[in-house]
């Protein structure tokens, strides 16, 4: 971890990875989403950031603008086991669109899934639990050997993501936003002026698009996130929750 081991604070070593995140979304604050690549690619995480992507509604705005300064960048993709068939056709298209170099589809530890979800149905009454051991587990098992990673999130996708920073701690690593000040306006623009392909099931009204039993269409009006865990408290998977890189007894979150 060439850059976070060459910044020397007098903190506590949870502290570093922090500290780092606010001195770069500062100095980089005004920069342009593809400046904040490159510099992620080549300057501040060389050789040691992946992209982390769900090849869902909008994923494809953020592996354009990846594989267009690095397409040998590591893509990695989580098939849960519970996704929509066309999602995995859509991966499918943009890996060759962008001629994606690396791509590495992580799934589930099958004796953890024999252990906890023998029938597959965790889903219908511990939703945290299924994504704990579906996505959140085997990403940090896949995430082993990264300093950062890139994520497409936005902060016009939901109150919770509201305050996104530019680079933020998750653990020992940091995460990497670089459409997090985009708006809904720029990634359809952008989509359009790329001619980039729609994930298919967004012409059914589905905005955010996770694993099947747990998404629904969004209504009018509704955040974007709003079909994901429809019902529930639950606005996020884990992932993006701090639970990346904890280590597990198998006991639930």
């Amino acid at each position: 971890m060439a850059m976070l081991d060459a910044v020397k604070f007098a903190v506590e070593p949870e502290e570093v990875p922090r500290t780092l995140a606010r001195e770069l979304s500062a100095e980089y604050e005004n920069a342009t989403s593809h400046e904040v690549i490159a510099a992620a690619v080549d300057k501040i995480f060389p050789g040691e950031i992946a992209l982390v992507s769900s090849f869902g509604a909008e994923s494809a705005v953020l592996l354009k603008l990846v594989s267009d300064i690095d397409r040998h960048i590591p893509v990695v993709f989580l098939d849960t086991g519970k996704l929509f068939g066309e999602t995995l056709r859509y991966r499918d298209r943009l890996v060759d669109q962008f001629d994606l170099t690396d791509v590495r589809t992580i799934k589930p530890e099958p004796k953890r899934l024999k252990d906890v979800d023998p029938e597959g149905g965790l889903w219908l009454h511990d939703t945290d639990r299924c994504c704990q051991i579906r996505k959140v587990e085997p990403l940090t098992f896949a995430m082993e050997g990264f300093s950062a990673w890139f994520t497409g999130r936005k902060r016009f996708q939901a109150e919770t993501r509201a305050k996104l920073p530019l680079f933020e701690a998750e653990g020992a690593r940091i995460k990497v936003n670089p459409l997090a000040g985009w708006s809904s306006s720029e990634v359809k623009a952008f989509r359009a002026e790329h001619d980039l392909p729609p994930h298919p099931l967004v012409a059914e009204g589905y905005l955010s698009i996770g694993c099947m039993p747990c998404t629904d269409r969004v209504a009018e009006g509704e955040d974007e996130r709003a079909g994901r865990w429809r019902g529930q408290s639950k606005t996020e998977c884990g992932i993006h929750l701090g639970l990346v890189g904890r280590e597990f007894d198998g006991s639930g979150i």
